[in-house]
């Protein structure tokens, strides 16, 4: 999929409405990831990675070939200048939450393995010299420190 502009100020333009709407819904995505409710998130999903996609596709045509925006006025590529700066501050916005969203997820799980382990160490002994049974490092829930 392409942008189809018709000169390098119809692309300018086009460039700035897509970097717009990719920012709005990115920052949709945030507030979502914000507010711990990563599931609003998810609706906006597939309209954003369609956005995506193009933008990254016309971008890397862009910078591969400037002269497909050269010849637009410099107010209009000031804009889309303004516009990606918007894009690159909400992605930062959004990197922000979702590694916070990692973090008390990953902090969860390690809650949940730590109490299964703990569970499963107290086995039950009975009678005069009863030993401890051996514990066994194997757990139904496998953490991934990398993850």
């Amino acid at each position: 999929m392409a942008l189809s502009a018709q000169d390098p100020a119809d692309r300018v333009e086009q460039l700035i409405l897509l970097t717009e709407r990719l920012t709005e819904l990115v920052a949709i995505q945030a507030q979502a990831f914000e507010r711990h409710r990563p599931h609003e998130a998810a609706e906006q999903l597939e309209e954003a990675s369609r956005l995506a996609n193009l933008y990254r596709h016309e971008s890397t045509r862009v910078r591969a070939d400037p002269s497909l925006i050269a010849a637009a006025a410099i107010a209009q590529r000031a804009r889309l200048v303004r516009a990606t700066e918007a894009f690159d501050a909400v992605l930062a916005r959004q990197g922000r939450a979702l590694a916070a969203a990692k973090h008390v997820t990953e902090g969860l799980v390690r809650a949940i393995a730590d109490e299964v382990a703990s569970q499963r160490a107290q086995g039950a002994t009975y009678g005069p010299g009863a030993a401890s049974p051996p514990l066994s490092a194997a757990t139904a829930i496998t953490l991934n420190r990398r993850a």
